[in-house]
């Protein structure tokens, strides 16, 4: 994955965003054990405005990697081994 790109800068100190496409991107979340294709991650940003955050350049989409990998741990929810409470209370039968 490349996707380096420099920020804006802030007196001597330049600031680095690491910013990935959306092929990239889907290849890290998948290694973060979150598999969405690249055009799902399209419709997810176009359509449901719940993905993973993006800045476009020239109409072109990137993902600032440390928002993409904030965005996929707040994805995985915690281990447990049965419905939760609401979920059991819309059980007909």
């Amino acid at each position: 994955m490349t996707g380096l790109d420099s920020g804006p800068s802030m007196g001597s100190t330049e600031v680095v965003e690491i910013r990935l496409t959306r092929k990239e991107a889907s290849q890290l979340l998948e290694v973060m054990g979150i598999r969405l294709k690249p055009a799902t991650l399209a419709r997810l940003w176009s359509t449901a405005g719940d993905g993973p955050p993006c800045r476009h350049i020239r109409s072109k989409p990137y993902y600032p990697r440390h928002l993409l990998e904030a965005w996929a741990r707040s994805q995985i929810g915690d281990v447990r081994s049965g419905a939760p409470a609401a979920a059991k209370g819309r059980r007909r039968g």
